[in-house]
């Protein structure tokens, strides 16, 4: 594996997300003089939070996966999720969505084995309960064979392969299982209930693709979602970010929040100092960068030419009183309100040009107070919870629209939506205090303005995606969604280890624990 040479006793990571956090945990405990920069005033990144009049609200990622992860950057300097300040309270969620059909029918999706057979045969019959454990098994397998070799891994070549045992191990065992077929055709081979195939296939939209196109080793997306369970932490998924801050500072390390990072000054391909405002200088041996790919040019990286970005997002922030939603259809932490189109709605939004919001909108509901009482929220004796509306749209590349107008009426649209699907009283009781649309990310600096970064097609996955190790320099390693391993909580978390390895190597403190976590989690799925 392809490391920076030369000393790397002091490191600045530019950017406290999860991705960067990650890194300088491993790179603290791997004895390296740690300085994290982030331009806002609180860490997270994508996974950051709104303040509000009164309270606060997660203003990305609602969705938290393989937690286990997040216990191995806090061990890589001692701790774990108990001794961290703030300790991070995970708990998991059942059912982990709750998803509502156009007919009316609704289905709800269990981690535990037993209990999700038990709903398929309620909902979809015991026929199809028995296929639903067939397609279980062959998801948890696409998973197994991929993570250590494939997610979990550094490439410096789509040649390792074949020339590295354990990955060309790793590949021939994902062509058996036929995990470079489509994942679409897979699954609905495999069920035969419609309802049932779209919580299987859903999650290709985190990958940027229509279920038809994504390929079969993106399985282990919806594995990690229906087999291994999703969780969420006491005070929001912020508190992820908060814990992973407080151990980084706990254990030595320096966090400089509200500091905009303005360039990298390079001597001989080697970046010297980060600048940030003011002309103030950080000296280093080797930066982690965890800029998004179309801020990587102010950096001195030249970002990959001709990639193409995933769908975007419109999602409005706010609060609803208790009293109302606790009269809508369906009650649960996270609703997934599909409209009857599906293969039309995945056209609207991942086509590469002509794109155009979704005409039959299949929307992302979170309610976190549900999960954590904590959340609500009083106001002149009306007791209000956090609420949070997410739809999918095309990114400003497939459809370059003027979302700074179009965002307020579109939400009014979907609202209206929501109200006649039985979401009563939505329309005029929603209190939304921020919208936001593919504008605020493109403003953000993010690739045609959307938050999931660059689409997970074939020649951008795994060893084709950007590297984290560009040409160009010989000492800054790129972290985050839009390098390997891609976009997700998890993978930015592996993506910081990931870069931390680049810096110093697999064994000089910065261990490959992949192997154990997915012997935790497969534990976990056998007591499920």
């Amino acid at each position: 594996m392809r490391t920076v040479r030369g000393p790397v006793e002091r490191v600045v990571v530019v950017g406290a997300g999860l991705s960067g956090l990650s890194a300088a945990l491993y790179l603290t405990g791997a004895g390296c003089s740690v300085t994290v920069v982030e331009r806002a005033d609180h860490p997270g990144g994508r996974m950051g939070r709104y303040r509000f009049d009164g309270y606060d609200i997660d203003s990305g990622a609602t969705i938290l996966t393989l937690p286990e992860l997040v216990d191995d950057a806090l061990a890589a300097v001692g701790l774990d999720t108990d001794t961290a300040m703030p300790p991070l309270r995970v708990r998991p969620l059942a059912p982990a969505y709750h998803a509502r059909f156009a007919d009316g029918s609704d289905l709800r999706v269990f981690s535990d084995a037993e209990r999700m057979s038990a709903e398929v045969a309620r909902a979809c019959g015991p026929d199809e309960a028995v296929r639903y454990r067939r397609l279980r098994d062959w998801l948890a397998q696409v998973y197994r064979a991929e993570y250590d070799e494939f997610l979990a891994a550094n490439f410096d070549s789509p040649l390792d392969l074949v020339r590295i045992p354990a990955k060309r191990a790793a590949l021939l065992d994902l062509i058996a299982l036929g995990a470079f077929g489509r994942l679409g055709r897979r699954v609905t081979r495999t069920l035969r209930d419609p309802r049932l195939s779209r919580l299987f296939t859903f999650q290709a939209l985190y990958a940027g693709m229509a279920p038809a196109q994504a390929l079969g080793v993106y399985g282990a997306i919806p594995h990690m979602d229906t087999g291994l369970g999703v969780y969420f932490p006491e005070g929001g998924m912020r508190a992820v970010a908060d814990t992973l801050a407080g151990a980084f500072t706990a254990a030595g390390g320096r966090l400089e929040l509200g500091t905009e990072v303005t360039g990298i000054d390079y001597h001989r391909g080697r970046a010297r100092r980060v600048v940030a405002a003011g002309d103030r200088t950080l000296p280093c041996d080797a930066v982690v960068l965890t800029a998004d790919l179309g801020s990587l040019d102010r950096f001195g990286v030249r970002p990959r030419r001709g990639l193409r970005a995933s769908p975007s997002a419109v999602i409005a922030h706010g609060l609803v009183p208790a009293a109302v939603a606790g009269q809508w259809p369906v009650q649960a932490h996270h609703t997934i309100d599909f409209g009857a189109a599906w293969a039309q709605t995945f056209r609207e939004i991942t086509a590469r040009r002509g794109g155009r919001p979704m005409s039959d909108p299949s929307l992302l509901l979170t309610r976190p107070a549900l999960s954590d009482p904590g959340l609500y929220l009083t106001r002149d004796g009306v007791r209000y919870e956090p609420f949070s509306l997410l739809a999918p749209c095309p990114n400003l590349d497939s459809a370059p629209l003027d979302w700074t107008r179009l965002g307020p009426a579109y939400l009014r649209e979907l609202l209206s939506v929501l109200e006649a699907r039985g979401y009563h009283r939505i329309t005029s009781e929603f209190d939304v205090d921020r919208l936001d649309t593919p504008a605020t990310w493109r403003d953000q600096g993010m690739i045609a303005g959307t938050p999931f970064s660059a689409a997970h097609l074939f020649r951008q996955t795994g060893p084709f995606r950007s590297r984290n190790f560009p040409r160009g320099s010989e000492n800054v390693v790129l972290a985050g969604c839009g390098t390997t391993p891609g976009v997700g909580v998890p993978t930015a978390l592996l993506s910081g280890k990931l870069a931390a390895q680049r810096i110093v190597g697999e064994n000089r403190g910065v261990r490959t624990r992949a192997a154990a976590t997915v012997r935790r989690s497969s534990r976990r799925e056998a007591v499920n």
